[in-house]
C-alpha cells in the first residue's frame, strides 16, 4: 500500500540524548538503545471515517518518537498498518450503501492527506490487512503447529494460555480483561471457545462478506493477527517499540504479543509498549460511535494552519487524556504567529540553551509541553528585547539555529 510523502528532516549540528519512553508493560521509563535502526510499529486506522483529533494525537506522539530517535543519531524503521477489511468498515459501507473497497480507499487517502499536512513522517512500510493475508495465513499455520489454534464452527481461535506471559503487556487481572473484552471487539460469551478470552484469528466466510481462500477454508483475518504478522515480517521480534492509543493496551496489544511469543518462543514481541492518551470532546472520549468528532480535514478546509493544529497537540503530553476545545486552537494560532514573528527577526535571545532544552525534553518520554514552554520563553524574551533594543547577550543567529530544531524535533515548519 502506498504511504504519504514525508517532509525533509533537517540534519542537526547537535546530537540529542538517549531516548527514554514510558513502557506500559513495566510501568516505568525505559531507555531505548536500538541495535541498528530503531524499530517502531504503530497500529493504524480502520478507514471507515475521516481522521479525527484522537487519531492525530496518537500519530503525532509516535512522530515525536521517530524524530527524537533521529535527533539522537539513529536511523528508524517504521511500520504502520491499515485495517482495510474489518467489521466496522463493512458495517459502515452497508449503512451508507457504498462498496467497502471504495470506502476504505477513500478514507485512507484522506488520512494520508491529513498526515502529510500535519508533517507526520511516513512509515517505511504502510501495509493493508488485505495485502497481508498471505502473511496472516503463514502465521496461523505456525501457531497451529505450536498447538495454539483450535476451531469453532468455521472460525479459528488463538488460545491465550499458550503464551505463558499472557497479561504481561497490560498487567490487567483476568477479571479486568473479561470486563472490557466484549467492548473492544472480543466475543467472551461465544459457545465452543476453550477460554472466554481467546481471540479469533481467521473468521470463516459469512454471507455478504468478502473472503479469501486459505488452507482453513474461505474467510478473512481476525483483527490482532494482522498486526502481529505485519510486524514480524517487517521488523522481526524484540523490536524497540509497539505504539498506539491507550485503548489498544488490551486486548489488541496483549493479543499481538501473545501470538508472536508463541510463534517465536523465547523472544518478546516488543521491548517496550507505548500508549497515547485519549482525546475528549463535549465531555466524552472522541469516538465515531458517539459522533463527537473534530476532523483534521474539516479544520484544514476551513483554512486553519496545520501548524496550529499540530501546536495544540504538542501542548499536551502524549500520555495524558485531555479535551479538545476551540479556545485551544485559537490560542495555538496566536502562538504560531508569535513564534514566526520572533523568528523573522533573525537575531534574538540566546538559542543554544533552548536547543538543549528542546532535545532533552523530547528525549525524556516525548515531553513536548516542556519543549514548547522553552520556545515560548525564548519568543517572549526575543520580542521583548526587540521592543526595548537588543540585549547585550543577544544571539545574531538565533533564528537560524532554532528553525531546523523546531522542524527536526517538533515537526514545525515556521
Amino acid at each position: 500500500m502506498r504511504s504519504w510523502s514525508s517532509p525533509e528532516v533537517p540534519d542537526l549540528t547537535v546530537t540529542g540524548p538517549v531516548v527514554r519512553i514510558h513502557d506500559t508493560s513495566s510501568g516505568g521509563l525505559v531507555e531505548t538503545r536500538p541495535e541498528g535502526p530503531a524499530r517502531l510499529y504503530v497500529c493504524g486506522i480502520t478507514p471507515y471515517d475521516a481522521t479525527h483529533m484522537g487519531h492525530a494525537a496518537t500519530y503525532l506522539a509516535f512522530d515525536l518518537l521517530n524524530r527524537a530517535w533521529r535527533s539522537a543519531g539513529h536511523e528508524v524503521a517504521y511500520v504502520q498498518n491499515v485495517t482495510d477489511v474489518d467489521d466496522p468498515l463493512l458495517e459502515r459501507a452497508t449503512k451508507v450503501n457504498i462498496d467497502w473497497v471504495e470506502l476504505a480507499e477513500r478514507e485512507t487517502e484522506l488520512f494520508r492527506n491529513d498526515m502529510q499536512a500535519l508533517r507526520i513522517l511516513a512509515p517505511d512500510h504502510y501495509v493493508g490487512a488485505v495485502e497481508s493475508i498471505p502473511l496472516v495465513i503463514d502465521l496461523i499455520v505456525r501457531l497451529q503447529e505450536a498447538g495454539a489454534i483450535y476451531q469453532v464452527d468455521t472460525d479459528l481461535y488463538f488460545s491465550v494460555t499458550a503464551d505463558t506471559d499472557f497479561g504481561g503487556v497490560s498487567g490487567w487481572s483476568r477479571d479486568e480483561m473479561l470486563r472490557i473484552f466484549g467492548e473492544r471487539g472480543g466475543d467472551p460469551e461465544r459457545e465452543g471457545k476453550q477460554d472466554p478470552l481467546d481471540c479469533v484469528v481467521w473468521r470463516g466466510k459469512r454471507e455478504g462478506e468478502p473472503s479469501w481462500d486459505s488452507p482453513f477454508g474461505p474467510g478473512r483475518p481476525g483483527w490482532h493477527i494482522e498486526c502481529t504478522a505485519i510486524a514480524l515480517e517487517h521488523l522481526g521480534t524484540a523490536f524497540d517499540v509497539q505504539g498506539g492509543g491507550s485503548d489498544l493496551i488490551f486486548p489488541h496489544h496483549e493479543m499481538c504479543a501473545g501470538e508472536a511469543q508463541v510463534a517465536e518462543p523465547g523472544q518478546p514481541f516488543a521491548r517496550a509498549y507505548a500508549h497515547a492518551g485519549m482525546v475528549a470532546y463535549d465531555g466524552e472520549k472522541m469516538s465515531k460511535s458517539k459522533g463527537n468528532l473534530v476532523f483534521v480535514s474539516a479544520l484544514r478546509l476551513s483554512d486553519v494552519d496545520p501548524m496550529a493544529i499540530r501546536m495544540v497537540l504538542l501542548r499536551h503530553h502524549y500520555r495524558s487524556d485531555w479535551e479538545w476545545t476551540d479556545e485551544q486552537l485559537w490560542a495555538a494560532v496566536d502562538t504560531v504567529t508569535q513564534w514566526r514573528k520572533a523568528l523573522s527577526l533573525g537575531a534574538g535571545a540566546p538559542a543554544a540553551p533552548v536547543v538543549s532544552a528542546v532535545l532533552a525534553a523530547l528525549a525524556e518520554d516525548l515531553d513536548a509541553p516542556t519543549a514548547v514552554a522553552a520556545i515560548d520563553e525564548w519568543a517572549a524574551s526575543t520580542l521583548g528585547d526587540t521592543a526595548h533594543g537588543l540585549a547585550d547577550n543577544s544571539d545574531p543567529d538565533a533564528a537560524a539555529t532554532l528553525k531546523p530544531v523546531l522542524d527536526a524535533a517538533l515537526g514545525l515548519l515556521l
